[in-house]
């Protein structure tokens, strides 16, 4: 038994030595046991944790900010509100100037954000900007002394490679777990869109949300995001934001303190085995164009419906969500390079993202969502033609507002709430009026969004 253990111990050194490349972060202890101490002590500093003070649901009731209402039932103009306390994880991604990135479910509806370190500092956070479509926030802190993570490529991850979940579970401390890399390209887990999950056996539990998954050279390779568990218990189905995509938010966040996503006029969908076969394709790797719109990018540039799309600027696409998340994550006016075959044959597309074909103008207030205003769509416009049917259009989102934080932004298209079809101002107010929770669902960009209100 202690050959077996001491053979396995071998095995386990030499697997993390070769999988870093990097000898102190994973060499044997002075006992020639494997070790991931070294590791763990260079990283940890950049790992930090997030306590939030949230809003009520009395706060967040627009009758209760209504002063007639108040006044009405003899509600008190200063009366104390309750406060929540909530907790998270975040990652130090800019030592120098200070900036953390996080998941958006971390700090949604937050009224102040502590960022607490490893060393016990804390500091009242900034918030730059969230996305609800990829949940990732950054926030910033001014401190000096800070650690940063290094981000690496999480397009370079393969299934079998070993990583670290560092976060801070249940608010008892921080914690490290380890485990492998199960899946790559996970995606269906909610009905934002932009999905390209890196799944993983590393125990992820409630409040390493937004807490760091690295490789075994330090590198932070995804932003710990979600679970599936029957009672919300870790069972060793973890799943993180790639790092590439992560990154590629937060630059838009700090420069826009947004992210603006364009079009290219398509939509897409998985290939199945009767439509492999019907095209002529030989894989399910792709992803087939459904409807190309009039008009669009991708019209002028010769796109067709029926066409697969195998690759995008370069790189191979393996379904429809991984193409959707990465035309997602492509700022407005760059050209992209899509390898598409038909017929057999296959072709490389140019094209560039546009921005969105909105309407413009001042837009009605909605009373039910402060600091959005909507513009709504008229026959003939072809936004009207692209919804089959009408919808209404935010026109303007005042930042740090309720609707802002709830997560819309200027240029989407609301089209339903509750499954119910919008056609006007009127109507979205009053759906909005009432109901205990409601599902808003928008087009933004190319994509179907649905952004929840409580």
């Amino acid at each position: 038994m202690t050959l077996l253990l001491r053979l396995g111990a071998l095995v386990l050194a030499a697997g993390l030595c070769a999988t870093t490349h990097a000898q102190p972060l994973s060499s044997p202890d002075a006992r020639g046991l494997p070790t991931l101490a070294p590791l763990v002590n260079e990283v940890t500093p950049a790992v930090v944790n997030i306590s939030v003070v949230t809003r009520s649901p009395m706060e967040n009731n627009p009758l209760f900010r209504d002063p007639f209402f108040r006044r009405f039932f003899g509600v008190p103009e200063r009366q104390q509100q309750q406060k929540e306390q909530a907790a998270g994880s975040g990652v130090i991604i800019d030592a120098a100037r200070g900036y953390v990135l996080t998941n958006n479910h971390v700090i949604k509806d937050a009224e102040r954000a502590i960022v607490t370190l490893k060393d016990r500092r804390q500091f009242t956070a900034k918030l730059v900007g969230t996305d609800p479509g990829t949940d990732i926030a950054v926030l910033q802190i001014e401190a000096a002394g800070l650690s940063a993570l290094k981000i690496g490529d999480s397009d370079a991850m393969q299934v079998g490679d070993y990583v670290l979940a560092i976060g801070n579970p249940f608010g008892i401390g921080q914690t490290v777990t380890s485990g492998i890399v199960s899946a790559l390209g996970r995606s269906g887990l909610s009905v934002e869109g932009y999905e390209d999950f890196i799944q993983t056996d590393a125990s992820i539990n409630p409040g390493n949300s937004g807490g760091a998954l690295v490789n075994l050279r330090g590198e932070l390779v995804g932003i710990n995001t979600a679970i599936i568990g029957p009672s919300g218990g870790n069972v060793g189905i973890g799943f993180a934001v790639p790092s590439n995509m992560a990154r590629a938010i937060m630059n838009q966040i700090i420069r826009h303190g947004e992210v603006r996503r364009g079009r290219l006029g398509i939509e897409m969908a998985d290939l199945t085995q009767e439509l492999a076969k019907k095209l002529g394709v030989n894989s399910l790797e792709g992803a087939i164009i459904a409807v190309v719109q009039a008009g669009s990018p991708a019209e002028k540039s010769g796109m067709r419906e029926g066409d697969v799309v195998t690759a995008l600027n370069g790189r191979p696409i393996r379904n429809a969500a991984e193409l959707r998340a990465r035309l997602g994550l492509t700022p407005i006016g760059e050209e992209v390079e899509m390898r598409t075959l038909r017929a057999g044959a296959s072709r490389v597309v140019r094209t560039q993202i546009a921005a969105p074909d909105v309407s413009t103008g001042d837009g009605q207030a909605i009373a039910q969502l402060p600091g959005m205003r909507v513009i709504e769509i008229q026959r003939g416009s072809p936004l009207f033609q692209r919804l089959n049917g009408g919808g209404l259009v935010v026109s303007a989102v005042d930042q740090n507002s309720t609707a802002w934080v709830a997560g819309f932004r200027p240029g989407d298209i609301i089209y339903s709430v509750n499954r119910r079809r919008m056609q006007t101002a009127a109507e979205l107010q009053n759906a909005l009026r009432g109901a205990q929770s409601y599902a808003v669902g928008l087009l933004r960009g190319d994509f179907n969004l649905t952004i929840t209100l409580r």
